[in-house]
């Protein structure tokens, strides 16, 4: 019999997971799992788990949302372990389950863990912490941490568009310079990413079939300062249409680099605040996670 651990965010979302622990739990049983489920309290609760117990469990379930799903990872990859990962998608927007075509419904998604197989996937190492989606930085960055907990609850992926737009018309450009291993850009920014992820912040999106998560790449998007109303709106038209041959856009991949931004410019990895930094390296990690999908 198979020993499964549940790592699970009582927190997340509305708390939509809390509900369905029972039955999760009874899904897992009937499917020949013994299962220990711990809850965090606080964060870095999922990374220490994580690390900890890895290699005394077959497989780990994260239930909560992609900040959990960070840590966990963080946990199990700091810690040299090779223990399988599945994801009970349970946070407010979970761009990351959207890349994967994970079920939304959580009983529908953890009855889908119950029948997954291990599938490697890549993860980002921005300056030493592993991310599984997405470092940005900028306007739609903020969008994750600025609009309130309840807003998200109750809007969803609108609130992310909302503070999104917002940000983009009064925040300050960051001059910035990538040194890729594909090129170097340099300009004024007032939005990054570094990602690896078919939806990033819930607002900005890629064509899947352009956009593979073990194929050793990073998607690099960047979105210039806009000077004039006619270069916001076709900023904005790029992003609602997904179609990026916009000259303020930047779309291009990258599997390592260097990122030079002379003034302190907050970042985010996979939606929580990092400290800022002046150089970062950002590197690919082929094939580093194993993920039960």
């Amino acid at each position: 019999m198979e020993k499964v651990l549940m790592i699970m965010n009582p927190y997340s979302g509305k708390r939509q997971a809390v509900p369905h622990l029972c039955g999760i739990l009874e899904t897992f049983c009937k499917n020949g799992y013994r299962t220990t489920v711990e809850m965090t309290t606080q964060k870095g609760d999922g990374a220490r788990l994580a690390a900890e117990l890895a290699d005394q469990y077959d497989r780990i379930v994260c239930i909560g949302g992609d900040g959990t799903l960070n840590e966990v990872v963080n946990g199990v990859l700091s810690a040299g372990s090779s223990t399988p990962i599945a994801y009970i998608p349970a946070g407010s927007t979970n761009d990351f389950a959207t890349s994967l075509n994970i079920p939304k419904n959580i009983m529908q998604a953890a009855e889908a863990v119950t029948k997954a197989k291990p599938t490697k996937l890549d993860a980002g190492l921005f300056g030493d912490r592993y991310f599984t989606y997405v470092a940005s930085f900028g306007a739609f960055t903020k969008t994750s941490f600025s609009a309130s907990q309840n807003l998200k609850n109750t809007l969803g992926h609108f609130a992310y568009f909302l503070e999104g737009i917002k940000d983009i018309t009064t925040i300050k450009p960051y001059h910035m310079r990538f040194e890729l291993d594909t090129g170097v850009f340099e300009d004024d920014y007032v939005f990054g990413a570094v990602s690896n992820a078919t939806s990033v912040g819930g607002i900005v999106s890629f064509d899947p079939e352009k956009v593979c998560m073990n194929d050793g790449l990073f998607e690099i998007f960047l979105v210039k300062y806009p000077k004039t109303i006619q270069e916001l709106n076709s900023i904005i038209e790029a992003i609602l249409s997904q179609k990026y041959d916009s000259d303020s856009i930047v779309f291009s991949t990258a599997s390592m680099g260097l990122v030079y931004s002379p003034e302190n410019v907050d970042w985010t990895v996979d939606g929580e605040m990092v400290p800022t930094r002046d150089v970062c390296s950002i590197q690919n990690i082929h094939n580093a996670i194993n993920y039960l999908l």
